[in-house]
């Protein structure tokens, strides 16, 4: 079974494009991780009934990974800064994208996880190209 890792910009214009993606990736036969940052996952946990039904299929999982700027705790009515976002994206998000990346790989054994086939990832989200390339995994972009 193919495995995709999509990760989308962590910002509501860029998570919805890319998550309806994944829902037809993950209809045409593939295992989905589908990576949010904490803020945005338990922000969208709180709006979104949707994320239940895709969280019970153990082909279809969301790992989060921390944006450096908010507390996860922070009230899910919060809004992010897009400036800081985008900065914060760039300079905080890669070292734990490449672990989870890691954690992936060393679960593939455990729990019958597909070694990951590609990275599907934001535009925005460049640093997934590095992360794919000293892996030597597929890696495709696009911008919403």
């Amino acid at each position: 079974m193919p495995h995709a890792v999509c990760i989308p910009f962590p910002a509501q214009g860029h998570i919805n494009p890319m998550l309806n993606l994944a829902k037809l990736l993950h209809y045409k036969g593939f295992h989905i991780t589908f990576v949010h940052t904490e803020f945005n996952y338990k922000r969208i946990l709180l709006e979104s009934s949707d994320h239940e039904s895709l969280n019970s299929s153990s082909s279809f999982r969301f790992e989060t990974i921390p944006d450096g700027l908010i507390s996860s705790d922070a009230l899910a009515s919060t809004t992010q800064d897009l400036t800081e976002l985008c900065v914060s994206t760039q300079k905080n998000l890669s070292a734990p994208f490449r672990s989870l990346l890691d954690r992936i790989d060393q679960s593939t054994d455990d729990e019958n996880i597909p070694a990951v086939s590609c990275i599907v990832s934001d535009g925005f989200m460049s640093f997934t190209i590095d992360a794919a390339e000293q892996l030597g995994i597929p890696h495709t972009d696009f911008t919403t």
